[in-house]
């Protein structure tokens, strides 16, 4: 059975017009679990520099008779408190 691949960055869609070919579920799933573990590296590679932010991601894999499964991260840095640095001064 042909599987799609749609992925949804923030809010931004990418349909899948190709698809991949599995013959159960299951290997459509591994593929959108290991598609969304590469996503989720690329953002956290563009924010190593400490800010805070938040990115949510998903993979909607449907077939023609339409969606099927959906894997979704929630990717969120931020600080709980300031960090008392030496000398007396805070971290922000």
């Amino acid at each position: 059975m042909r599987y799609y691949f749609d992925l949804r960055d923030g809010d931004a869609l990418s349909p899948d017009e190709e698809g991949l070919e599995f013959a159960h579920i299951e290997g459509a799933r591994q593929e959108a679990v290991r598609s969304l573990a590469d996503m989720a590296r690329e953002v956290f590679q563009r924010h190593l520099n400490g800010d805070p932010f938040a990115h949510r991601m998903a993979i909607e894999v449907r077939t023609d008779d339409g969606p099927v499964l959906q894997a979704r991260f929630l990717f969120e840095i931020g600080r709980t408190k300031a960090l008392k640095q030496p000398g007396g001064h805070h971290a922000r």
